[in-house]
């Protein structure tokens, strides 16, 4: 399930390293839970995008509300703020198919260059450098940044997200989300 967690109005950025490493960590504490597990997740200046897997939908409403909570609190300790942190609701899309799910990748993954942000290989706000699918191996200072402690990622453990959408092949490092 591809899902985007949207800012309230007026909030400072989620791409700052603060914010970044709050979110982080709560991705890290909270990304794998019985039945749940946060696979892949890129950070906008006001969004979130998760690549995240259930045992059903109401598990994965349920671990994602309590995860909103998480970073929410976090984000007001950095911000010396109270209040609601995001919008209403989460928008998600079930991902069905191999080709879904690598337009899904390829979206999440690469978010930021859909919003003008610039890097040469991997979304450091993002969990590209823990991605297994790339094309091109990772270099070699993205590959030293994999090797510390707690991942904000889980490994994925459904054949969509593992092998199906291999078929279509793996994601290059140029590629431009849908939309883009």
């Amino acid at each position: 399930m591809h899902v985007t967690l949207r800012l309230r109005a007026g909030l400072p950025s989620l791409r700052r390293p603060l914010p970044h490493r709050v979110l982080r960590r709560a991705l890290a504490r909270g990304c794998q839970r019985e039945g749940f597990r946060v696979v892949e997740y890129s950070i906008q200046t006001n969004h979130v995008h998760l690549i995240v897997e259930g045992a059903d939908r109401d598990r994965i409403a349920r671990w994602t509300g309590g995860l909103c909570v998480r970073m929410a609190r976090g984000l007001n300790r950095v911000w010396r703020r109270r209040g609601s942190v995001f919008a209403d609701r989460y928008h998600d899309v079930v991902l069905r198919t191999p080709r879904q799910v690598r337009n899904a990748l390829r979206y999440v993954l690469q978010n930021a260059r859909k919003h003008g942000v610039r890097f040469a290989h991997v979304d450091p706000l993002s969990s590209g450098r823990w991605f297994r699918g790339w094309l091109e191996p990772l270099p070699v200072r993205a590959a030293r940044d994999v090797a510390g402690p707690d991942p904000p990622v889980a490994r994925a453990h459904t054949w969509l997200l593992t092998h199906g959408w291999l078929r279509h092949g793996r994601l290059a490092f140029a590629e431009l989300p849908s939309g883009a």
